[in-house]
């Protein structure tokens, strides 16, 4: 899966904002790369609060990327090329300028209107719950003749209040937009904040309870959380499944859980409910060979119980580059906020160096790969954006104490020797809307085309050797040295991965494949992986 977030992906108008011709204009790049779908970030009608993730209208294309007969358009021509296209669906909030909710305020407290939503009145915050954004989860509105109203939840920005999934209006409204977006041949779904949709009854103060909840160490439950991760999501999943079983081909959804414990993110690809889940121990992991093999062994073992198979990702559009995490040499807790590593120095050749290792270990795991563009020409985070581009609405929220996410989302770098690097046509009316940095040229697709030492030659050729991998084959753990990851795909592949810091024996057979070049005696050097067989 490859992901797209296509407001820096390409940008055929020139306006400076990716859209959807651009993307249908690089669809045979992504054939070439070898990839089976494509993953959408949100294009609908938005006003753009929190970069297409406050939605105002579900079931139509936001001007800003193009129409709804380009989607129709796009998705008809990836399919011509055999790749299959999942839409971004945003389930617990919607936009404030959504008809529901513009409904919701012109209608009197108690209303049918405000059901849909979670609003609560009082002169106090209804309780104590924060936003991931930064800032109080509650917003207060105002009555037509100026005295302060109800609160509303929202728990990203005030512009996204939050819906209320007990109200049968809400799921059935969600399920016509599965029937709107399926009809039209959508392969099927990435649910945003899956695991948050179902608040407690009567919303409950969190008492400093933290989330993700930690696991208690001697095994017990964890405490249920007001917010996240409740058991009655899944009805709802059970239910979505049943209308994607319905079409043929059936459709499918992954789930964005951010779940702490295994077992608990595993009921979310029990066989009646998602097809996957976002493995976000193995994208915070830091490059550590125990802590590697334990999310492995924990991914595999939890999702086996309920007849599934996990996904690996390393980078997404909400967290640090992996080539820059990868960077800090002595990084070894979960990284997920620019603030964590921006005051260690990067070695950015020591990043690329390990993001290529990291790549052949991903894509030699059982279950499904996800790549967030750019991942394959090796890009860093960008961060020493100016404090004036910033758009994340993390960086006001948070009192500009974090940067937020916009270091990860520069538009990306296709051709040329000079900015926009062929992101916009050359008579583009207006910059990228996120400025790129101005070394950028020997990263482009077109300069790391054809050259066999490359990113881009590294992530064709593995994605070309990993179609030959039988799904079912096996992993198993094969004798290695302190610090060496090492296992089998049954007898289709061997692959080894160097964590050490000196030069170890390559895997037995032929070499297929190598992260980087080895010794002449065949050693594999630090930070380096090898496929074999």
């Amino acid at each position: 899966m490859y992901q797209v977030y296509i407001r820096s992906f390409a940008d055929d108008s020139g306006d400076g904002v990716g859209d959807i011709a651009g993307l249908r204009r690089r669809l045979p790049y992504l054939a070439e790369l070898g990839v089976d779908a494509v993953w959408i970030n949100p294009w609908y009608r938005s006003p753009m609060h929190d970069a297409g993730y406050d939605v105002a209208d579900y079931r139509d294309i936001d001007p800003l990327f193009g129409t709804l007969d380009e989607a129709q358009d796009l998705i008809d021509a990836a399919h011509a090329l055999g790749i299959r296209v999942i839409l971004d669906l945003v389930p617990n909030h919607v936009s404030h300028e959504h008809p529901w909710f513009r409904e919701a305020l012109a209608s009197p407290p108690g209303s049918p209107a405000r059901d849909r939503f979670h609003f609560r009145s009082g002169d106090a915050v209804p309780n104590d719950w924060v936003s991931p954004f930064g800032g109080p989860a509650w917003t207060r509105t105002t009555n037509p003749d100026g005295t302060p109203g109800e609160w509303y939840l929202h728990l990203f920005t005030p512009e996204q209040p939050d819906l209320n999934w007990n109200n049968p209006e809400v799921r059935a409204e969600f399920l016509r937009t599965l029937r709107f977006w399926f009809d039209r041949g959508v392969d099927g779904f990435r649910i945003d904040v899956a695991h948050a949709l179902h608040k407690a009854p009567g919303l409950p103060d969190l008492d400093g309870l933290p989330y993700p909840v930690p696991q208690p160490a001697d095994g017990t439950p964890a405490p249920a959380h007001p917010f996240f991760d409740r058991d009655e999501v899944h009805a709802i999943y059970r239910e979505w499944r049943a209308l994607a079983d319905s079409y043929d081909p059936p459709r499918v959804f992954v789930a964005e859980a951010w779940v702490n414990d295994p077992t608990r993110l595993a009921r979310y690809v029990r066989p009646d409910e998602l097809h996957g889940a976002f493995n976000f121990d193995f994208l915070l992991a830091p490059w550590k060979p125990d802590v590697l093999r334990a999310v492995i062994d924990r991914s595999l073992a939890s999702h086996a119980a309920v007849g599934a198979l996990p996904t690996w990702v390393l980078s997404n559009h909400d967290g640090v580059r992996h080539v820059s995490k990868l960077a800090r040499p002595q990084t070894d807790t979960r990284v997920a906020l620019l603030s964590q590593v921006r005051d260690d120095p990067a070695d950015l050749a020591l990043g690329e160096r390990r993001a290529r290792a990291a790549a052949l270990l991903m894509f030699a795991l059982p279950g499904g790969a996800y790549i967030y563009q750019g991942d394959e020409l090796g890009l860093p985070e960008v961060e020493d954006l100016p404090d004036a581009a910033l758009r994340d609405p993390i960086w006001e929220r948070s009192g500009h104490a974090e940067r937020g996410r916009d270091g990860c989302r520069v538009p990306l770098p296709w051709s040329g020797d000079r900015l926009p690097y062929g992101f916009s046509p050359e008579e583009a009316s207006a910059p990228p809307w996120l400025p790129q940095p101005d070394d950028w040229a020997p990263r482009t697709a077109a300069a790391q085309d054809g050259d066999p030492d490359s990113m881009l030659e590294l992530y064709r050729a593995a994605l070309r050797l990993r179609r030959t991998l039988p799904a079912d084959a096996p992993l198993t753990w094969l004798p290695a040295p302190d610090g060496v990851l090492h296992f089998s795909r049954g007898d289709a592949l061997r692959c080894l991965v160097n964590l050490t810091g000196g030069d170890v024996a390559a895997p037995e057979g032929k070499v297929l494949l190598a992260s980087g070049p080895l010794h002449d005696d065949g050693a594999v050097p630090p930070d380096t992986a090898v496929w074999a067989r």
